[in-house]
This record gives C-alpha cells, sequence and structure tokens, in this order.
C-alpha cells in the first residue's frame, strides 16, 4: 500500500461530522462545579493538598467558561 497517492487516484475527505459542541463543554464545566462543592464541603480535602484540589477546580470552571464562549461565538460565525 503505497503511502502517497497522486490527486487523481485519492478519495476526497469525508465531510465533518455535526457534533453538540456546547453539550460537551457543559458537561465538563458541571463535573469541575460538582469537584468544586465537594472540595468545599470535605474537610480534609481542603486541610491536604496546600490548596492544589480548589485551584483545579477554579481552573477548570475558568477554562470552560472560556470554552462555553469560544463555541458560542463559533456557532454564531457558522451559522452566518
Amino acid at each position: 500500500m503505497p503511502l502517497f497517492l497522486p490527486p487523481s487516484k485519492a478519495k476526497p475527505p469525508p465531510p465533518p461530522l455535526a457534533t453538540d459542541d456546547r453539550r460537551a463543554v457543559v458537561v465538563g464545566l458541571v463535573v469541575w462545579g460538582v469537584l468544586l462543592a465537594v472540595a468545599i464541603a470535605v474537610p480534609q480535602v481542603r486541610s491536604t493538598g496546600e490548596g492544589r484540589w480548589l485551584g483545579s477546580c477554579i481552573a477548570g470552571l475558568a477554562l470552560g467558561l472560556i470554552g462555553l464562549a469560544y463555541v458560542h461565538r463559533k456557532d454564531r460565525r457558522d451559522r452566518g
């Protein structure tokens, strides 16, 4: 099987799949929110780890919100 096909023999690429990116980002935000609630509620988590658990959860939420804004802007741009 050759690694390179001339353009005349190559198949066209398949069309992109329609995905719901907003749902994936929202699920991630919910997971980070639940983890943040657990990290706040359980005193052992707060006392160990020098705040890394809380910081990680807050960073996950912040990046998720940035991702949600990006997906919203991309969807609006793609619609027209």
